[in-house]
């Protein structure tokens, strides 16, 4: 703890974003590049270094937070590295890509701001890049074991990386052309630029990796000619089965799901595409659904040109601090949250009849409208209650000709044959069905991530590999000494 009093003399201070005019013009990250090092030591100095730290329970990586914002306080970069990727294969996409629920659980958050944990993880991560700690770290000798991973997301790099260097022999499958999962894909540049995913790419394959792009297992390899060719094989596919809005209309033109949308805009910025062919430029949007998914649908709209933008949330309003009885220290708490995007439809004013920056909340769908040639042009909305009833009264429209629904997703895409072929069992709510040893229930199969546990967050994705790399190593060799962050039945801090 370098400054006993830090917590109490230094306010919060966040990394500053570049002005909104200014970030809606290109596709690089919204913040103000080199802005964070000036200001992140005195951050980390209001680490209260607390005897009981919730933040390593909030974050199912049990990230050493005190220890590396003490290390960062005193600027020792190398030493807050090791401490940083002790526990974290990919610090730099979780520090810009988390929602931070270690903040969350910061004691310090009780009464007062929270310390900029993700902000301090971020600085971390980038330095050790720009300083050289991160080479490659080969195994010093194999195991004359093989693993597949199928699926190229943070959980199935994160478990990949961790067999590697525990001497196996590990090849990766990716269904894309390029590696990265929704990393590479789903999430817009704006939020993390691919320069980060590449590089942790190249890390990996110079320790030994093995990439296999463009294959989908279960179409172009048979899913039994996979597990036989491997010791063991690990299912990290992510839930890409994207939940549907059964309302009238559906079936009109102009309606899209956010994994259709963003995809494409992202493969623009590849240099795959001169233009989407599902650009918002010059076209009134409306985004369904209030997550992650829906801001980044809204970012991207903003930089396509949008005419107009807004996005609909099922659920009220938060307010803007914790509801102590609902949702007491240390859990997570639905509040009202200005995500880069939403600043940015707030300041332009993409939405003049939205409740806050481009949201509606409370607002359910009825149906959808179209024109004479078969696309949407308008949606006929609801206010509704807390029990999602409608509130009499109180309809609306919008006119819109581009939807795009970002209302989560529900499990694993079953229709490239994987599941069938191997005889995958599966939860009642459709994801893959496994053990306390995150084994499924094929012999040397495992499972891990939102595959296995369900849409989530990022840090419980890279959570996940390296818990299932722990398992397979044990299968494998009868032993592990690799580290195990959660189990299959863990779930987030709740009431």
């Amino acid at each position: 703890m370098a400054d006993p009093k830090g917590f109490m003399t230094t306010p919060r201070e966040e990394w500053a974003r570049r002005p909104v005019e200014e970030r809606v013009r290109d596709w690089d990250e919204v913040y103000v590049p080199g802005a964070l090092l000036p200001i992140i030591s005195k951050q980390a100095d209001r680490c209260m270094d607390c005897g009981i730290p919730f933040c390593h329970d909030a974050c199912p990586l049990g990230n050493l937070i005190p220890e590396w914002n003490d290390l960062v306080s005193r600027e020792d970069w190398r030493n807050a590295s090791d401490r940083l990727h002790a526990t974290n294969n990919f610090p730099e996409f979780t520090g810009r890509l988390c929602p931070a629920p270690c903040e969350a659980g910061c004691v310090l958050a009780i009464n007062q701001p929270a310390v900029t944990i993700k902000n301090v993880e971020c600085a971390i991560a980038d330095r050790a890049w720009e300083e050289g700690f991160t080479a490659a770290r080969p195994p010093e000798r194999l195991s004359g074991k093989t693993v597949a991973v199928i699926g190229s997301g943070p959980t199935g790099l994160a478990a990949a990386q961790q067999l590697t260097r525990a001497g196996h022999t590990v090849a990766v499958f990716e269904r894309d052309d390029r590696l990265g999962g929704l990393m590479r894909y789903g999430i817009p540049e704006f939020k993390m630029e691919k320069r980060h995913l590449e590089r942790r790419i190249e890390q990996m394959r110079a320790e030994g990796t093995k990439f296999r792009p463009s294959t989908v297992v279960g179409r172009d390899l048979p899913a039994a000619d996979l597990r036989a060719r491997y010791d063991a094989v690990v299912i990290a596919t992510g839930a890409t089965a994207w939940r549907e809005l059964p309302v009238p209309g559906r079936e009109l033109h102009g309606i899209h799901q956010a994994m259709e949308y963003l995809p494409l805009a992202n493969r623009v910025r590849e240099g795959d595409l001169e233009a989407s062919p599902l650009s918002a430029a010059g076209r009134h949007v409306v985004i369904i659904g209030g997550g992650d998914t829906g801001a980044d649908c809204l970012g991207t709209a903003l930089r396509e040109g949008a005419a107009s933008v807004t996005q609909l949330d099922i659920y009220a309003q938060p307010g803007a601090g914790r509801d102590e009885d609902t949702e007491p220290w240390p859990t997570y708490p639905k509040i009202y949250r200005l995500s880069p995007a939403h600043e940015e439809a707030r300041d332009l004013c993409t939405a003049p009849a939205a409740d806050a920056d481009a949201r509606l909340f409370a607002a359910s769908t009825l149906h959808f409208t179209g024109d004479d040639g078969g696309h949407v042009a308008s949606l006929r909305l609801v206010e509704v209650d807390e029990r999602r009833v409608p509130v009499p009264g109180t309809e609306r429209t919008l006119p819109t000709d581009l939807v795009l629904l970002a209302l989560g997703f529900s499990g694993p895409d079953q229709e490239d044959g994987l599941i069938e072929q191997l005889g995958l069992k599966l939860e009642p709510r459709g994801t893959l069905a496994r053990d306390d040893g995150f084994a499924t229930n094929v012999p040397g199969v495992f499972a891990a991530g939102d595959a296995a546990r369900g849409q989530s967050l990022i840090v419980w994705a890279i959570a996940e590999g390296r818990a299932v790399a722990a398992a397979v190593d044990r299968y494998l060799t009868g032993s592990s000494r690799l580290p195990a962050p959660v189990s299959p039945r863990d779930r987030p801090m709740r009431v």
